[in-house]
């Protein structure tokens, strides 16, 4: 397709995008929906390679906790995606988005090199975090692994919202296609080649899948990023040309939020540590995270699309509404018949590869995160509303509300009850996010209510 095809299916798009339809948003909201729930099926893929590799109890623990350690560093460059898809309008913001993208990957590569220098690493992983010696060191060579996943996930997500933002989402899946392969693909041809650690293993396949990811949608927006510099996003209302002062204003807030929202998962880990059968704990947490995660995705996958067509003035928020009660629904109905069935106890031990013991222990932590899906729904929907009304810093504030919430219930828990620290955790987990959720929807009530609403 040239490059004036690109142009005349966007402006096309845009048109529709004026008075959207359920089955507007369904369509422009399925890629996107895809392409979360194959980023949520790496999870699953790589613990069931772990758990089949030899000390799968300590390696599951060791990659539980680097992957909550590279998120949080990697936490700046998740919403890229969204600062993307809001401002990126023209040539002159796309180069300036570029340009930004670049000094933020630099800093999170920089971090993640930082954190692999044994004094640092041992001052992280034995003085805070007080991991056990035989989890500390494959999670030291599962870190090592994911020094090139941030910059790659930067790149990437921001090139992503360029296409979120021309409309062409199918192109987001397809890129995510060649992810899950490249991924799924070099952790198995390592599994066969070398008796690497497990952690490391999934590691490196989560670094191999990304990068391979983030050069394909480079290629593939080759020619929506050409339509951009011959003219400017039709229908959006022409501002002030985009500087690095006004990305950043725009796209602190909501790079603070990924930070704190990053941070749940170690500070979880310290109270863990603190709680009966913390070992089973540390590896059980991450394999029920990955398992409601795909449930989870369907929701998260639904703030770009909120972003980028809830229009100028909100005028399609009531629709974007509608559909995002459909996916709760849907998806939390098929965690409930998954989690309250014998069909949880198969997954666990047949999918996951987990032992019997350990898929028993998992049980209960799964059936209290229930209410996560639907939670991802919502959250998506306001924080869309908030977005694209420039409250961003309403949206950190949830994310704070959360993290609070989550330490102050979790060292209630660990302190007056004598709960594992993976149910302790689930319990958290789901009462932090319900409040954060409440925060959100009194911020947006507030908007509505405001005269410049």
């Amino acid at each position: 397709m040239d490059v004036e095809s690109v142009a005349h299916l966007h402006k096309a798009y845009c048109n529709i995008a004026q008075m959207l339809t359920t089955r507007d948003v369904f369509r422009f909201w399925i890629p996107l929906c895809a392409t979360w729930l194959m980023m949520g099926a790496e999870g699953p893929v790589l613990t069931s390679i772990i758990a089949r590799l030899a000390d799968p109890t300590l390696n599951l623990a060791a990659y539980g906790v680097a992957i909550a350690v590279g998120m949080l560093i990697e936490s700046p460059v998740i919403h890229l995606l969204s600062t993307t898809v809001a401002l990126a309008r023209d040539k002159h913001s796309l180069e300036e988005l570029q340009k930004y993208t670049l000094k933020v990957n630099v800093l999170v590569t920089v971090g993640m090199v930082v954190v692999v220098m044994p004094p640092f690493y041992n001052l992280m992983a034995i003085s805070i975090l007080r991991l056990p010696a035989d989890i500390a060191t494959p999670m030291h060579w599962a870190l090592i692994g994911m020094i090139p996943f941030p910059a790659a996930v930067g790149f990437r997500r921001s090139i992503q919202g360029v296409l979120i933002r021309y409309g062409h989402t199918r192109l987001v899946a397809m890129g995510t296609i060649v992810r899950f392969a490249a991924m799924a693909g070099s952790a198995l041809l390592l599994v066969l080649t070398n008796s690497l650690p497990g952690a490391l293993i999934g590691t490196l396949g989560l670094s191999s899948g990304v990068v391979a990811e983030a050069f394909t949608t480079r290629f593939m927006a080759r020619k929506v990023i050409a339509t951009m510099h011959n003219e400017p996003l039709a229908g959006v209302p022409t501002r002030q040309p985009l500087t690095q002062r006004d990305i950043f204003r725009f796209h602190l807030p909501l790079a603070m939020t990924s930070l704190i929202s990053f941070a749940v998962m170690p500070m979880l880990t310290i109270f863990m540590n603190r709680a009966p059968l913390p070992i089973m704990s540390l590896a059980v947490l991450p394999v029920v995270d990955s398992l409601v995660f795909l449930f989870r995705s369907f929701g998260f996958s639904y703030q770009e699309v909120g972003i980028a067509l809830m229009g100028e003035k909100r005028e399609n928020e009531a629709v974007i509404r509608r559909v995002g009660w459909y996916i709760a629904a849907g998806t939390t109905a098929l965690l409930a018949v998954l989690t309250f069935t014998p069909l949880l106890d198969h997954v666990y031990r047949h999918m996951y590869g987990l032992t019997e013991e350990l898929a028993a222990f998992a049980v209960l932590p799964t059936q209290l995160l229930i209410v996560l899906p639907t939670v991802a729904v919502m959250y998506s929907v306001q924080r869309s509303i908030l977005i694209t009304s420039r409250r961003n810093v309403a949206v950190t504030m949830s994310t704070v509300t959360e993290v609070v919430s989550v330490a102050v219930v979790m060292a209630c828990l660990v302190t007056l009850t004598s709960w594992s620290g993976a149910v302790a955790a689930a319990a958290a987990m789901s009462i932090g996010r319900l409040l954060a959720n409440a925060y959100l929807t009194r911020e947006v009530r507030a908007l509505k209510s405001s005269p410049s609403a």
